[in-house]
């Protein structure tokens, strides 16, 4: 047999420089493996209603304090390429769902540890990968079974369900009227659009986007029982003259994307004048180009003119001599949430504005003075598919913090309007899958049966740092829940025979760490959540153990 060396007499044959560091086999496995549990310990104790909170200092000296997953592992700045992948998933999950992202990590994380074992017995990781895809197609099965259909107009359910999100963060104190402005938020931001199925019939899609539409604005002073959410919006700007009308009822409104003032010419332009006439004439020009522009607006009688561009001393006389209050310079995205809420179009040219672009859906609008700003409000809106949400804190910290907490929030409502499906929260759905997957695994022959059993183990760490994080005996607090699973295994399969699935709610109860019915007890959590989470950390966990070789140091790009 030839021997897999360099011919004799040669020495051994560097093909990467000298300066690359490279780990290869079991020994970069079990390196990913570590990074990973670092990774998932630095937040493990972010998990549930008694979570610790985490002070991060960034670069410049300002503070971050959050037990926000993915805020936390953003600020960390991390070296280990396996702990950076991590780092992403937490980031997508927010993306996408916008809630788990502290579950993601810990799971990814304990699917890893249960993989080490295998690892140091030379079992090859594409079988560890299959034995995992295996289980994560039965745990998403299980889910699916467990699930429980909601109506997304019951109000006490989808609180019941917000509240498993909230509980768990800082502003847990103030739960219902963060839960009413999560709510109303969303439910004001969503529509249905219809879709076309087939020929004739139409089925609802909804359409939420609370990024666009849903502006929060964060006004330091105040308390946070003072947040709001408007039936309309809000933003902060004075009218342009001090004589305009600053509260008017059933306003109609007018809104432009072209500046009020004499246009200046894209290029340097110079005009020779030989007669001093000429120059007055040039004045008159201008003069009569705005005073045409404003005529065309005033035409249309508005009450409230708002363009995102200027608006020249000239016109505002007019608008002050015709009663009209307006805004100049305002930003585009907030141009849009007016329309949205009001009815207005945005009009381009003032030839070319007609009697239904003006919006008239406003009821009231204001000026108000918040602090030392001045801020436009347009309430009382019909049917508005835009508002503003305003949080009043103490700090600036405390507001980040609160707006954090909010848009989760409002993610998993929205995400409940996509799909409203729920499932139990307080680890029930995890332990149900952990006990579900062991049974399953009995079934199975092979090596196979060794992984696919080990991500029913890994599911229990939920349950697991949520009894950790309040106090209680972890051990025996676990042991009796999954106790209490197992028994409705066997309940099931003597009433229903062999293929009989129990619906078993039980979990802990993360505020006093006793066990409780997750049904009665009131918490749920999206389905989308939670199934984009199991995915996520077996997917990922899959994707780590398949890499053998870390080669760092690699080329500079340019060179």
């Amino acid at each position: 047999m030839a021997s897999r060396g360099p011919p004799p007499g040669m020495g051994p044959i560097m093909v990467l420089n000298s300066k690359t560091q490279r780990s290869q086999g079991r020994q970069a496995q079990l390196g990913n493996i570590n990074a990973a549990r670092a990774v998932a310990d630095i937040i493990r104790s972010t998990l549930g209603p008694r979570s610790m909170l985490k002070m991060l200092l960034d670069p410049m000296g300002g503070i971050v304090i959050t037990n926000d997953g993915n805020c936390i592992l953003r600020e960390v700045d991390v070296s280990h390429p396996t702990a950076k992948s991590m780092i992403e998933l937490s980031r997508a999950q927010d993306e996408e769902v916008g809630d788990g992202t502290t579950s993601v990590i810990i799971l990814a994380g304990e699917m890893l540890i249960n993989a080490e074992p295998f690892v140091r017995t030379n079992i090859h990781p594409t079988v560890i990968v299959r034995g995992y895809n295996y289980a994560l197609q039965e745990a998403l099965e299980i889910c699916e079974k467990l699930a429980l259909v909601v109506d997304v107009n019951d109000a006490d359910k989808m609180k019941a369900l917000v509240q498993s999100c909230i509980g768990t963060k800082f502003s847990s104190r103030w739960n219902d009227t963060m839960i009413d402005m999560a709510l109303k938020a969303v439910l004001t931001v969503s529509r249905a659009i219809p879709m076309p199925v087939g020929s004739d019939s139409y089925s609802q899609k909804m359409e939420v986007d609370i990024k666009r539409y849903a502006k929060v604005e964060k006004i330091p002073g105040g308390e946070i029982s003072d947040c709001t959410v408007l039936s309309g919006v809000m933003f902060n700007k004075d009218v342009t003259h001090s004589k305009m009308r600053r509260r008017i009822e059933n306003p109609r409104i007018l809104l432009l994307d072209s500046p009020l003032e004499y246009k200046k010419g894209e290029s340097q332009t110079n005009v020779e004048i030989t007669d001093e006439e000429d120059w007055n004439t040039l004045l008159k020009m201008e003069e009569e180009y705005v005073e045409n522009m404003c005529m065309e607006i005033i035409a249309f009688k508005p009450d409230i003119v708002i363009t995102e561009k200027g608006v020249s001393d000239l016109a505002q006389h007019y608008f002050a001599k015709a009663n009209i209050t307006a805004f100049r310079r305002l930003r585009k995205t907030d141009n849009n949430r007016v329309a949205r809420a009001t009815g207005a179009t945005i009009v381009s040219r003032t030839d070319e504005i007609r009697e239904e672009d003006i919006g008239t859906g406003c009821g009231l609008f204001e000026m108000r003075k918040i602090g030392e700003e001045y801020f436009a409000f347009f309430e009382e809106c019909k049917d508005p598919k835009a508002c503003t949400i305003i949080l009043r804190g103490g700090s600036k910290d405390v507001l980040n913090e609160i707006e954090r907490n909010l848009s989760d929030a409002m993610q998993v409502v929205r995400n409940v309007v996509f799909d409203p499906r729920l499932l139990p929260g307080g680890g029930a759905t995890e332990m149900a899958v952990s006990v579900g997957l062991r049974k399953a695994g009995l079934k199975l022959e092979g090596i196979q049966q060794g992984p696919f059993l080990a991500v029913g183990e890994a599911m229990e760490v939920i349950p697991r740092t949520l009894s950790q994080n309040c106090g209680v005996s972890v051990i025996r607090t676990v042991t009796q829940l999954r106790a209490k699973h197992a028994a409705a295994y066997e309940e099931a399969e003597k009433t229903g025979g062999e293929d009989a699935f129990p619906k078993c709610n039980w979990g802990i109860d993360g505020t006093t760490g006793k066990l409780v019915d997750m049904e009665e007890f009131g918490i749920w959590e999206p389905f989308s959540v939670k199934i984009q989470t199991i995915k996520t950390a077996v997917e990922s966990a899959c994707m780590i153990l398949r890499i053998d070789d870390i080669v760092s140091g690699s080329k500079k790009r340019g060179h």
